[in-house]
């Protein structure tokens, strides 16, 4: 018993960086899109949505979370089994919409309140303050909602 409660910080270990290699991925992906749709290909502006940050927002974390979820299944969470419908793809489509709450939050904040519009202050609130709080927020609910451990 108490070999398998030290093997639980280091499996929980293992996933945390695999899945912030895939999200990195996934980032990556939703960034150039994100950009491109609000701020030009070119980053010269405006883009084709720079009055609509937060769809634009939506739609390249969509195919993001596309990418995402093939990482973590075949990957992160090999090891473990996914719950729900459709082996665990809309478990895993709540969590990463509702964990998205977080960053277009932020998004909406720096946009509606403060009324910053530039690309440096889109991509600090969206993808860099509300992305590091919904990731945390992501790894948490995966584990606990998408992805249990076979032993379980």
């Amino acid at each position: 018993m108490l070999v398998g409660m030290a093997r639980r910080p280091a499996r929980a270990a293992r996933e945390a960086v695999r899945f912030l290699v895939v999200g990195g991925a996934a980032t990556l992906v939703a960034l150039v899109i994100f950009n491109g749709l609000v701020h030009g290909v070119r980053g010269d502006g405006p883009g084709p949505m720079h009055d609509s940050p937060l769809v634009a927002y939506c739609l390249a974390n969509f195919v993001g979370m596309i990418v995402s979820y093939w990482g973590v299944r075949s990957w992160a969470f090999r090891s473990r089994t996914p719950v729900g419908v459709a082996g665990g793809r809309l478990n895993y489509l709540l969590v990463n919409t509702g964990s998205m709450l977080i960053p277009l939050l932020c998004l909406s904040f720096s946009r509606y309140v403060l009324h910053l519009d530039s690309a440096l202050a889109d991509n600090i609130s969206a993808n860099v303050l509300g992305l590091a709080a919904a990731t945390a927020t992501r790894f948490w609910a995966s584990r606990r909602f998408v992805f249990r451990p076979a032993d379980a």
